[in-house]
């Protein structure tokens, strides 16, 4: 496979991943309300009447995660190619992404195994509750870390390779600063989905949905861009 066809697929992944989070987001919002980790007995049957939409956004988490894998192979080839001296950003950029997937991955299969707890009778809504707050920081403050540092080292490896335009590393240094904001949460008060700065606040979730989005869909379009054949000069006629 030769350098533009790694760019385009490299491109189409990543905004294949963004397709499958918007379809998944939705079914965060149609859930009932979430009843709090305090009472096991809420819990699990909160867990089990849900079991299928949590269920199936774990799935559409594999689909993104493995889509993503793709996009970061393709961008530290791309970063590579444009500047050897700089390979060494690449591999921080794509080693740095690989650890943000596995660490979804794993939240991911914690929140499985709830549901799983939860559809064996009778269900232990204090393991589901063991399970689900361990989930916290995977998807907040962690998650959120690890985004910044790959975004800031993207979007610098980017410009100072010379493989992507400079306006794409600005995008990338003001979506990681709007991750890092949020880290500090995992300190303030308890969990509380209804607030929005504390380690499940709806200000952390936002900031975990959106900012990387942008900036994926940003050099997704670039690296499309840098895929297509070059026209073929034009001659003029003698």
């Amino acid at each position: 496979m030769d350098d533009l066809k790694i760019y385009r697929w490299a491109g189409l992944a990543s905004l294949a991943a963004q397709a499958f989070f918007f379809i998944e987001f939705p079914f965060y919002l149609v859930r009932s309300p979430f009843p709090g980790v305090t009472d096991p007995e809420k819990l699990a049957d909160f867990t089990a009447r849900n079991g299928t939409n949590i269920m199936a956004c774990v799935f559409f988490d594999f689909i993104i995660l493995t889509l993503l894998m793709i996009f970061l192979a393709g961008l530290r080839h791309l970063i590579r190619q444009a500047d050897a001296q700089h390979e060494w950003l690449g591999t921080l950029v794509f080693g740095v992404g690989l650890v943000y997937v596995t660490l979804t991955f794993v939240a991911d299969l914690l929140q499985a195994a709830t549901v799983v707890d939860a559809r064996t009778l009778p269900a232990n809504g204090v393991t589901i509750r063991a399970m689900t707050e361990s989930m916290y920081l995977m998807y907040g403050s962690g998650a959120l870390f690890l985004m910044a540092a790959f975004m800031a080292a993207g979007g610098y490896a980017g410009v100072a390779s010379r493989a992507l335009p400079k306006w794409s590393g600005w995008v990338a240094y003001f979506c990681a600063l709007g991750c890092l904001v949020f880290v500090p949460s995992m300190f303030v008060g308890s969990p509380d989905f209804t607030r929005f700065y504390n380690p499940i606040g709806w200000g952390p979730i936002i900031a975990e949905c959106f900012p990387l989005t942008v900036w994926m869909i940003s050099v997704a379009i670039l690296m499309i861009r840098k895929g297509r054949p070059a026209a073929p000069p034009v001659v003029a006629p003698k």
